[in-house]
């Protein structure tokens, strides 16, 4: 006897791995955004409804978490190398964490999207 759920399996790894690439986590082959950072409001592929996966803040707040900490292990790695030099260091610092945050943000969105539509939780 096969239940309801089993017959609309998501698996969490591959909607992740889809989402991440900017594609859509449920076929994987329409795009996820329409811009930068705007979620398409149905897939132009398989037609699945985007419209009430919301991501809000978790996105940003990863993002910041990750350049963070990759921000300071360079901080304290450069700091003897660059120490009679505190302005080009600074902005140094400055150019490489803006740089890598916005690559991350559509990467961890487009994650969290997939994870939202993978562990069905949509609707907030």
């Amino acid at each position: 006897m096969t239940m309801a759920t089993d017959i609309d399996d998501r698996a969490l790894k591959p909607a992740l791995l889809r989402g991440a690439r900017g594609r859509c986590p449920r076929c994987g082959e329409g795009e996820l955004f329409s811009k930068y950072l705007k979620i398409r409001s149905t897939c132009p592929h398989c037609a699945l409804d985007l419209t009430h996966q919301r991501t809000d803040d978790g996105p940003a707040y990863i993002t910041i978490l990750i350049v963070g900490h990759v921000g300071v292990f360079l901080l304290t790695s450069l700091f003897h190398l660059m120490a009679d030099r505190p302005l080009v260091l600074a902005l140094s610092m400055s150019a490489v964490c803006l740089v890598l945050a916005l690559l991350m943000l559509p990467r961890v969105k487009g994650g969290m999207v997939g994870l939202q539509w993978a562990k069905r939780m949509h609707g907030f």
